[in-house]
């Protein structure tokens, strides 16, 4: 999808830097310069433990691909953010634990052909050499807008000789051109090993359509699938998994605007079958990955442990946590200089639910463990009402499993003000579960997009939530994982208080756990 056409900040939150209260500017307020840091020690709003850009802007994650031992991240990236200048390049960062990241800086910069500035597509390492530069090439097939615009987007082909660090492009010409029409962007490539040849997944609209290539340098249109009323499928993803009894699924997937219909703004996806040239799916409406309001172009990529082998049984999954409804509105640009959180890196399963269908599973990644920095353990804890907890915490995950035996709602309040009036609400009321953000502040000054729900049965009588709180975000994973939900939120600074509520009836929070990472 495109880059960022430069910075237009809606409204701002504007914090003392001590962590003070702030307020909510108004379009067309002045603001000071950006600062690279905060000036005050706590002071910042850079996420502790979700991966940030170091600087300036970013949005649209690129499939990391796995070269030399380690993932190779790559991201929409503006340099020229704070001038206004238009136009994204790809920047790179390299992890073994999808944790910890190493910026390596821009591997393939914007307006170095006349094609202008790069859009998203997705990168793949040849092994077989089939394009010609080399065995082990690293070769990136891209979306470019000559010209500017978004009716005359074409793919491009760029290609590395050093493990994915620095790219050449392959001419000027596209290596597949626009037929003519307005939306054709976001190639997904993969290797089909069984029919030794590619296939790219392009968003076309309400269309992904599928093309054959045997040298990643021609392709072949050979049909595609189309779904409507939930906007352009951008980002589209496609990918094989296998479930614990052995089933095999093809997943086709795409981030999507179902806001219209009541439904997620995030990443759609279809469980069914592909042959190779055609996607078949089981059920015509799709089921979302997360229900959040921020969890846009999403790519999922293979797991593999540390020699390289590929783990068939999961994915792992990473989103960038913003809406172009409301992409420049961030206290982020003020207090330290950028604007681009990712969500953690999740893992993802396919399972099987209890009518026969099938459904993904995420979770957060397990290599979050290795950088626990405190354990609060609070036990068991008994409430009817609203509780106040024993901690404070701007940056941590809280694990309860709630249990009751008549009950109408109960969850969690999540960076509560010192005064109690403002908090994030997250748990479950009646027969949903919900993450809300109306008492905090958050960018979505509509207030449209303030709640989100995913169906629950309270018949059940208990539910396990597992909550990462940074401080710009919150992600919700209920129970299994099948219903998760991702939120922009943007607290003042100094609300650090944790409580339990119930609403109805009493509830026993057991094993109630709160973790910090230090990353």
């Amino acid at each position: 999808m495109p880059g960022t056409s430069g910075i237009s900040r809606r409204a701002l939150f504007a914090g003392s830097a001590a962590g003070g209260a702030g307020v909510l500017l108004p379009a067309g307020t002045a603001t000071a310069a950006p600062k690279a840091k905060a000036a005050v020690s706590g002071a910042s709003y850079r996420a502790a433990y979700h991966f940030t850009v170091p600087d300036q802007w970013k949005n649209d994650p690129q499939r990391p691909v796995w070269v030399d031992g380690e993932y190779h991240y790559y991201y929409l990236y503006n340099a020229d953010y704070f001038t206004g200048v238009a136009g994204t390049a790809w920047r790179l960062a390299t992890t073994r634990d999808l944790v910890s990241f190493t910026d390596r800086g821009v591997a393939v910069p914007k307006d170095t052909t006349p094609n202008g500035d790069l859009w998203s597509g997705s990168a793949v390492v040849d092994t077989g050499n089939t394009a010609g530069f080399g065995a082990g090439a690293v070769v990136v097939i891209v979306t470019m807008s000559p010209g500017g615009g978004t009716d005359r987007q074409e793919q491009f082909l760029y290609y590395s000789t050093d493990g994915g660090r620095t790219f050449t492009p392959h001419g000027t010409d596209p290596v597949l051109p626009n037929p003519g029409v307005a939306d054709f962007r976001d190639p997904k490539v993969i290797r089909d090993e069984d029919r030794g040849r590619w296939v790219m997944a392009l968003a076309e609209n309400d269309k992904i359509g599928f093309y054959h290539s045997g040298d990643l340098k021609s392709w072949t249109y050979v049909g595609g699938f189309v779904h409507d009323g939930i906007g352009v499928l951008e980002c589209p993803d496609l990918f094989r998994i296998t479930a614990g009894d052995g089933t095999v699924k093809w997943v086709l997937g795409a981030s999507a605007n179902g806001k219209g219909s009541g439904l997620p703004n995030t990443y759609a996806y279809w469980t069914g079958s592909f042959d190779g040239s055609v996607f078949t799916a089981d059920a015509s409406d799709p089921q979302w990955l997360d229900h959040g309001w921020d969890w846009y172009a999403a790519v999922t990529f293979e797991k593999r442990d540390a020699s390289g082998a590929v783990d068939a049984t999961a994915r792992y999954a990473i989103g960038w946590v913003n809406d172009w409804d409301y992409a420049n509105t961030t206290p982020t640009i003020d207090c330290d200089g950028f604007n681009g959180t990712d969500s953690v890196v999740r893992e993802v399963t396919l399972e099987k639910a209890s009518d026969g269908t099938w459904y993904l599973a995420s979770q957060p990644v397990a290599g979050l463990d290795s950088y626990v920095s405190r354990t609060v353990n609070l036990g068991d804890v008994a409430v009817d009402g609203t509780k106040l907890l024993d901690y404070t915490g701007i940056s941590y995950e809280v694990t309860t499993e709630v249990t009751w035996s008549q009950l109408t709602g109960a969850g969690i309040q999540l960076r509560r003000s010192p005064d109690g009036g403002r908090h994030i609400d997250a748990g479950i009321y009646a027969n949903y579960a919900f993450l809300n953000r109306r008492n905090t502040v958050n960018a979505d000054t509509s207030g449209k997009w303030q709640e989100s729900h995913t169906p629950f049965d309270p018949s059940a009588g208990t539910v396990k939530l597992r909550i990462l709180v940074d401080r710009t975000s919150v992600e919700m994973f209920v129970d299994d994982g099948r219903h998760v939900h991702t939120s922009q939120v943007f607290p003042y600074l100094l609300d650090t208080r944790l409580a339990l509520f119930t609403i109805g009836g009493g509830a026993v929070f057991r094993n109630t756990v709160v973790r910090e990472f230090s990353v």
